[in-house]
């Protein structure tokens, strides 16, 4: 299907948006920033995005789905096929290297909890939209392999979670690794080992 030029536009307007965030922070993007970075009238910009405060979860949403939409699309990807203690740490590697090789993701984290002291609706948006789903997809996928051998899928799937989130934020976004440095791949293969060395 090819895009309407209203969804072209308001993919201009969030990508300009990214930009102006990134560049001036969440209290000092104006709606007039965002159109000057997005090359359009402000008047287009309150057109598809009443308020600064819906741009920014439209841009949350928007980088959720191409976040996922890059490691898996849903519980039937045939990238999950297989031995569930084979797939899963190669997931988890998947997801980790993407995190860590996405500077602009980086980035954008750095600015929601620099600001979410002011602004705790911007740290909400990414746990609806970023966090959230990922918890749900993991449990998930835990829940359906009893192979795993765990009595709590969801706990397990925060821990997880937690474990590559952590590591990101300290090895990337405050640049831990330039301190206490670990290869990606080490992390995943002891995480997994952990939580399933049993089976």
């Amino acid at each position: 299907m090819t895009p309407s030029p209203a969804s072209d536009k308001a993919e201009q307007i969030l990508t300009g948006a990214m930009q102006a965030f990134l560049a001036q922070g969440y209290a000092g993007t104006s709606m007039d920033r965002v159109a000057a970075a997005a090359g359009v009238s402000k008047a287009t910009v309150y057109s598809h995005f009443q308020d600064k405060e819906r741009l920014f979860q439209a841009l949350v949403r928007r980088m959720a789905k191409r976040k996922f939409s890059e490691v898996f699309t849903d519980m039937d990807d045939p990238k999950l096929e297989g031995d569930p203690l084979v797939v899963f740490p190669a997931m988890g590697r998947t997801i980790m290297a993407r995190m860590l090789a996405d500077s602009e993701h980086l980035d954008f984290m750095r600015m929601v909890i620099g600001e979410s002291g002011r602004f705790p609706q911007l740290a909400k948006a990414c746990i609806q939209n970023l966090t959230k789903y990922s918890l749900e997809f993991l449990t998930q996928y835990i829940a359906a392999h009893p192979e795993f051998g765990v009595p709590d899928p969801e706990a397990t799937a925060r821990i997880v979670l937690g474990a590559m989130v952590f590591f990101v934020l300290s090895q990337k976004a405050m640049y831990g690794e330039e301190i206490i440095p670990m290869d990606e791949q080490r992390m995943i293969d002891a995480m997994a080992f952990l939580l399933f060395r049993d089976q």
